[in-house]
């Protein structure tokens, strides 16, 4: 076991905090089935042995099952556009844990890391209860914020809304982006307490975007928003929407209609139609935000600069290899539509597929059949929580898939190569563990065994 760092040490190693980080107890790697008596009292409490930073800067909290990554990293380009200086905090990271904390598109550096991560090590003797590692986390995250300094913190919810370690926040903006079935194990059984769950980051004073439109799901969020007294609520379909996405060289044309105006044939650098309704949320965000419109060269350039590694990412052609983490059912539609509808992937689609425990192989797979899959490369992915290859190869040979099974991400890349045409397409997807090892091999490791044309294009 790591051993804390000595107070005396004059400057604490990178490496060396990440290990006493590691030491933490890992939701993300064990997840339970159900988290017995959540709690907000040790990240509470840990912030309040730093001062409280969360306090210190404006705040646009961004929940939702799905496209809660995206459009966080949307609303980063347009403030920054704008001229602000942006602290995000986003989750999971696919290299390295510095990603979750970004200044400026930028991720923390390893000795900022080792430095904030250090201020937390000399506080937690101090603490009643020993805080997990996403609550680290989160803690630093506002800490090297509040230290940068930022005029804007954009933080993205963990898991659910409630109980999530980033519900320490008061933020000026809440946005929820979408509800769908995802860890019901927590936070379910149905979509109503799901988006309970999620509706617990509506504060008093703050204004409320939302994505999702069901009107179910919808009373639950406006409810929430009068008793906790939000200033105002938009609505994607009513105040502000993506009226037009269509299909553009390396993302999509849009047209959004906000409560400030009308931004028409805006382009932005993502694929998937489902990334228009995030660009719509997160600039009715953003205006919900200024408490007007923005400047349309703003939206320009947010847009046109916005990018999200692993989300639909082009990694390769000849064949086209896309990488995206869908990891529940809605996801894996998102991707089916986006592969028929920007891609036209045809019968020559083969899918390298990894999942955790508390998804269905069967319902994912199912999703993804529009795309054309008729071959599906089966891997566990890298992860204490992971579904077995051969259960997976199963599902998918009970849907009339062809399937083989493979131990790593790598055997996995090998096998669908080998049964890939140049002009075919290969998708690796399920979890974003597993786009994380495809990613580091597609894009620069000589474990591959595939052509050069698999390199970044």
């Amino acid at each position: 076991m790591p051993d804390r760092p000595d107070a005396d040490a004059s400057r604490p190693r990178a490496e060396d905090m990440v290990a006493w980080l590691d030491d933490h107890t890992d939701y993300e790697l064990s997840m339970p089935t159900r988290v017995g008596a959540p709690t907000l009292e040790r990240i509470r409490a840990l912030c309040h042995l730093l001062g409280d930073p969360e306090r210190s800067y404006p705040v646009v909290h961004v929940t939702g099952t799905n496209g809660k990554g995206s459009t966080a990293k949307i609303l980063t380009e347009l403030f920054m556009a704008a001229g602000l200086s942006v602290g995000t905090y986003t989750s999971p990271n696919l290299a390295r844990v510095n990603e979750r904390l970004t200044r400026n598109g930028g991720p923390i550096d390893d000795d900022d890391l080792a430095e904030v991560l250090n201020s937390l090590a000399l506080l937690e003797p101090m603490l009643a209860e020993r805080p997990t590692r996403f609550e680290l986390l989160t803690a630093a995250a506002f800490l090297w914020f509040a230290d940068s300094p930022v005029d804007v913190a954009v933080v993205e919810v963990g898991l659910g809304g409630r109980w999530d370690a980033t519900n320490v926040v008061q933020p000026d903006v809440a946005v929820v982006t979408n509800v769908s079935y995802d860890h019901v194990e927590i936070l379910g059984p149905t979509l109503r307490d799901i988006a309970a769950e999620k509706a617990g980051i509506i504060k008093p004073g703050c204004s409320v975007v939302m994505g999702e439109t069901d009107p179910e799901l919808l009373e639950v969020f406006l409810t929430a928003a009068a008793e906790h007294g939000a200033v105002q609520t938009w609505v994607r379909g009513v105040e502000f929407d993506c009226v037009a996405s269509r299909v553009a060289v390396g993302g999509r044309l849009l047209d959004l209609r906000t409560p400030g105006g009308h931004y028409p044939e805006v382009y932005l650098a993502l694929h998937g139609a489902h990334q228009g309704d995030n660009a719509a949320c997160a600039v009715a965000a953003a205006e919900a935000f200024f408490g007007a419109a923005l400047a349309p060269e703003v939206v320009e350039h947010a847009l046109g600069a916005v990018r999200v590694p692993g989300r639909l990412e082009i990694v390769g052609r000849a064949p086209v290899v896309v990488l995206d983490g869908a990891h529940n059912v809605a996801g894996a539609r998102a991707l089916a539509d986006a592969l028929v509808t920007e891609f036209a992937p045809g019968d020559q689609t083969v899918a390298v597929i990894g999942m955790l425990q508390g998804r269905d192989p069967s319902a994912m797979l199912e999703a993804l059949r529009p795309a054309g899959m008729r071959t599906v490369v089966a891997c566990t992915a890298p992860s204490a929580r992971a579904i077995p290859a051969a259960q997976i190869a199963e599902a998918a040979r009970a849907l009339g898939l062809q399937a083989l099974a493979a131990d790593t991400v790598v055997e996995a890349l090998n096998l669908a190569r080998s049964r890939l045409s140049p002009t075919g397409t290969l998708v690796v997807t399920g979890s974003l563990y597993v786009v994380t090892d495809a990613r580091a091999v597609l894009l620069g490791s000589t474990e591959f065994a595939g052509p050069d044309s698999l390199s970044e294009p």
